[in-house]
């Protein structure tokens, strides 16, 4: 585990995936800040929920996984966030994502500053800025942290809920940008960048807006990393799938862990994929830990 504790933020949205079999927490932050806590650094969630039964259900449910609830900001006037989850066959989620609630009015306060301050790393998504109130709130979030900080922006197109002003704007304010298969032909064009394969749109990412480095992930194919240096490709690893909700999120977590601590492409994608393919072999985005399977999964992520 780790011999340095970062402060890592998981920043944007906090709401309950309502699935088949009942709700459960949700939410890129969260589930981040979850895998990085169980990775031995100091995960934290920056978010907001309503003053309702599933906020205060929320913020039990978070401190259940042994996250503070310090910077998880309390909605007087809108409901907490919920998505209605259906799997299809091979476990792979649609979303149907409320408006109007809590995550979508994230305010600029002097606590949230002091924290952006103290990041180490912080990583965020699309999703959370498609109000214009949390947009500007993660934009003065990202632009607050310290010089060397990293700051990660994890791709996440749902539903109409993103614009190619929130994906270029995130894209120059990240150290680092993390997006899937499907996503990233798509946002090439949005961009206006030619498309040819994942290895060359990666590196056309890399080169456009000045990153240090561009993961695709690939689902149950792996995924590829590429820096100003080299590029790797993992083959993934082979598992039962109960569900892939959180999977990318715990796969981010994972990427970041190794980052921080300057490992090479290698042993960043491996330690990724090994976390990613744990969790999207448990029900949900924070499955509970085992210690010896753990010790086995996160072998490589000292």
């Amino acid at each position: 585990m780790a011999t340095k504790n970062y402060v890592v933020v998981g920043l944007g949205e906090v709401l309950w995936d309502l699935l088949p079999g009942g709700k459960q927490l949700g939410g890129a932050p969260s589930n981040f800040a979850y895998i990085t806590n169980l990775l031995g650094d100091n995960g934290i969630v920056a978010s907001r929920v309503g003053a309702d039964d599933l906020g205060r259900e929320a913020r039990a449910a978070i401190e259940k996984l042994g996250l503070h609830t310090a910077y998880l900001q309390l909605d007087p006037a809108h409901p907490t966030g919920t998505v209605k989850v259906q799997l299809d066959a091979a476990g792979q989620p649609k979303f149907g994502i409320s408006e109007n609630v809590a995550w979508d009015f994230l305010v600029w306060t002097p606590e949230w500053k002091a924290l952006a301050r103290e990041a180490d790393a912080v990583c965020f998504g699309s999703l959370a800025q498609r109000s214009p109130v949390s947009h500007q709130t993660i934009r003065e979030f990202i632009r607050g942290v310290r010089p060397n900080a990293t700051r990660i922006f994890d791709v996440n197109l749902r539903q109409a809920f993103f614009s190619v002003e929130v994906l270029r704007e995130s894209a120059n304010l990240a150290d680092v940008m993390k997006l899937n298969d499907d996503e990233l032909p798509r946002v090439m064009a949005f961009l206006g960048l030619e498309h040819r394969d994942e290895e060359s749109s990666a590196e056309s990412l890399l080169r456009t807006f000045e990153l240090k480095l561009v993961c695709v992930t690939r689902g149950a194919k792996g995924s590829v990393l590429v820096n100003q240096k080299e590029t790797h490709h993992h083959p993934g690893n082979t598992i039962k799938v109960a569900d892939t909700i959180g999977a990318g999120d715990a796969f981010t977590a994972a990427l970041v862990h190794q980052y921080l601590r300057g490992a090479s492409l290698a042993d960043m994608n491996d330690a990724a994929n090994r976390v990613g393919s744990w969790v999207a072999s448990q029900i949900g985005g924070t499955p509970a830990p085992n210690a010896a399977q753990l010790r086995a999964i996160f072998a490589a992520n000292g």
